[in-house]
């Protein structure tokens, strides 16, 4: 797929955001809406794009193919799981915002936008591949994510039992035994999840309505988190599975095309659910979507 290919579809995605910044101004969104929108989303819209994603069991790959699949997700996570550790503390400031660094580097947007991305660049088959790397991320964003955003303090084992976490769990067991769901629930759980993208990108956008978020531009922080988002860790897994040979190329490409995407949606909807830094979440979020218009289709191009 070409540069600009690629670069239309980025450009639909910040429409989208654009909009629910818009909408925030003229009144259509508030502070309550953006509130009563995240518990929407996490309590049975995204669960169900989970589930949704592997309704068709006969379809998925082998269970063989999915456990080398799963080899190639610990080297995905356990690179970003190391950049975590030591690039917050280089970077600095409050520790709430050292935790939205954290959060940034490990969980990228790997299926809001990573999904239809992937199939653009590698065709239909890449959505089966992309729905089992992104299976880890929706166990460990929904139980750890908690967990790094609002401190131990605020965490809770009951929120290990929330919709996202069982919804991921039950996935994940659906796509290793090759359960087949009924068509029609498929359909509905798919129909449904659908919704996740939109309505998380006018969230997102509402959220930026009452920031000030063009300090995004102006801190060098934000900046240098953006550049180990978007290039150094696609750059570093790319190194690290050609040199351990782990995983078929096409599936290397994936999961370097799936590090490259920008800072996960999810983040404010948990920022905003359990206390961390919405407005350091919403300016992560915004300036590494931003940048990755530009980002992704060069890597893409690389490829």
């Amino acid at each position: 797929m070409s540069f600009f290919d690629v670069f239309s579809e980025m450009l639909v995605i910040l429409f989208c955001m654009a909009a629910g910044f818009l909408a925030h101004k003229l009144g259509y969104l508030s502070k309550q809406t953006d509130q009563n929108l995240c518990r929407l989303l996490l309590g049975i819209i995204v669960p169900c794009l989970i589930l949704g994603s592997v309704s068709a069991g006969d379809t998925l790959p082998s269970t063989e193919e999915i456990l080398s699949v799963l080899k190639v997700a610990i080297v995905y996570y356990g690179l970003g799981f190391c950049a975590a550790t030591f690039v917050p503390h280089l970077l600095g400031r409050t520790v709430k915002q050292q935790c939205v660094w954290r959060y940034s580097l490990i969980f990228s947007n790997m299926a809001f936008i990573g999904y239809p991305v992937s199939v653009a660049l590698f065709g239909q088959e890449a959505l089966f591949y992309a729905v089992i790397l992104v299976l880890p991320f929706n166990l460990l964003s929904y139980s750890l994510g908690p967990l790094m955003l609002a401190g131990q303090a605020k965490f809770r084992w009951q929120q290990l039992l929330s919709p996202c976490i069982v919804a991921s769990v039950i996935a994940l067991m659906v796509a290793l035994f090759h359960i087949n769901m009924p068509a029609l629930l498929g359909e509905c759980l798919n129909f449904t999840g659908s919704l996740t993208t939109p309505l998380s990108l006018l969230l997102v956008g509402s959220l930026l309505a009452d920031l000030p978020f063009g300090r995004a531009f102006t801190s060098p922080r934000l900046w240098a988190l953006a550049a180990f988002r978007l290039l150094i860790l696609p750059i570093m897994l790319w190194l690290l599975l050609k040199w351990t040979g782990i995983g078929t190329p096409l599936v290397a490409n994936i999961a370097v095309i799936l590090m490259a995407m920008p800072t996960a949606l999810n983040g404010s909807m948990l920022a905003m659910e359990y206390g961390g830094d919405t407005e350091c979440m919403a300016q992560s979020i915004f300036l590494t979507t931003l940048m990755s218009i530009i980002t992704i289709p060069v890597l893409a191009a690389l490829l």
